[in-house]
C-alpha cells in the first residue's frame, strides 16, 4: 500500500502533467504566452517543491515548504480562472483541472494545519518536561 506522501506526490505530477496540457492549448499570442508562461511556473512548481517538502531538514523547513507549494498552488488557481473567465479555453477540461487544483490546495492547506498542530504539541511537551 502506497504512503499518503507517495499518493500526494503522484496526484501533483499527474497535476503537473494536466497544467502543461493546458498550456499547450492556450494560443501562440501574446495573452497566451504570458499566461502560459506564470500558470507552467506555478503549476509545475507545486509538485517540484512538496518533493522537497518531502526531504525537508525539520519540521520548520516542512511547513516552510508546504506553504510555497499552497502559495503556488493559489497562483495556479488565480491563471485557470481567468482563463476560464476569458474563455480562452472552454469545457469540462478547464473546469476539471480548477477542481484539481481547489481540491490539492485543501489537502495542503490540511497537512500544514496539521504540521503546525503536532510542532505545537511537541514544543509543548518539551515546555512541560523542562519544567519538572
Amino acid at each position: 500500500m502506497k504512503e499518503k506522501a507517495d499518493i500526494i506526490s503522484e496526484r501533483l505530477l499527474d497535476y503537473g502533467a494536466e497544467i502543461i496540457k493546458v498550456c499547450s492549448k492556450l494560443k501562440k499570442d501574446t495573452v497566451g504566452y504570458h499566461i502560459k508562461d506564470q500558470l507552467l511556473r506555478s503549476g509545475t512548481s507545486a509538485g517540484a517543491n512538496y518533493e522537497e517538502a518531502c526531504g525537508a531538514q525539520s519540521r520548520a523547513d516542512f511547513i516552510h515548504k508546504m506553504q510555497i507549494v499552497l502559495k503556488e498552488t493559489r497562483e495556479s488557481m488565480y491563471w485557470l480562472k481567468l482563463i476560464e473567465r476569458t474563455q480562452l479555453l472552454k469545457g469540462d477540461g478547464i473546469k476539471k483541472i480548477i477542481n484539481e487544483t481547489e481540491d490539492i490546495g485543501n489537502i495542503i492547506g490540511k497537512s500544514i494545519v496539521t504540521a503546525k498542530k503536532n510542532a505545537n504539541k511537541v514544543k509543548n511537551e518539551k515546555f512541560k518536561i523542562s519544567n519538572l
